[in-house]
């Protein structure tokens, strides 16, 4: 079963456990009812910041949608097999981003940890959600709004905010980059 279909079942599934309709459900995500058809229908895998609307308003973790399998800790993810940990990839409101799991298999986490890649001239995609979010910059340079101000994050730069404050992300004069991603949403 692809990726996008059973993130879309299993959102489908805990929004049918707890009797929303899809339209309840987007209006208490802030997700339109047309993304969420389409996520539930496997078509698309939504963006990071969508998922987090999603997980929120249904209640759970962010990780709730992307672990297939639950693994001892520690857990291991090895830079030569992040293809296999892909959570997102282009589609709707993702075009140019990829997002690589550093937790999946641990079911009991607090935080989200993600490898991001932004593809070369990818669009800046404006997020907000409630946690806080530290990214570290790996390589390219990586322009962050947040707010109105924006700040150039180099290798080895790190970004520490409230997330529920709108920020984007995206590579610097349209080069690619990539950096390492927590998340952490309280419940």
């Amino acid at each position: 079963m692809a990726k996008e279909a059973k993130v879309g079942k299993r959102i489908k599934t805990f929004r049918e456990k707890l009797k929303m309709t899809e339209a309840e459900l987007a209006e208490k995500s802030g997700v339109s009812e047309a993304v969420v058809r389409s996520i539930e229908a496997g078509e698309v895998l939504p963006a990071l910041g969508v998922l987090t609307k999603l997980s929120r308003a249904l209640g759970q973790r962010l990780g709730t949608f992307m672990d297939d399998q639950f693994k001892p800790d520690p857990i291991v993810t090895r830079a030569d097999q992040l293809s296999s940990v892909k959570v997102a990839h282009e589609g709707e409101n993702q075009a140019g981003y990829a997002y690589y799991s550093l937790a999946i298999g641990k079911p009991d986490r607090h935080m989200d940890p993600f490898r991001i890649e932004f593809a070369e001239n990818a669009p800046k995609m404006v997020s907000s959600h409630e946690g806080e979010e530290l990214i570290i910059c790996l390589e390219g340079e990586v322009e962050l709004t947040y707010g109105g101000e924006k700040t150039i994050l180099r290798p080895g730069d790190t970004a520490y905010y409230n997330s529920v404050v709108k920020h984007a992300l995206r590579g610097v004069d349209g080069r690619p980059a990539s950096i390492y991603g927590i998340v952490f949403m309280p419940f």
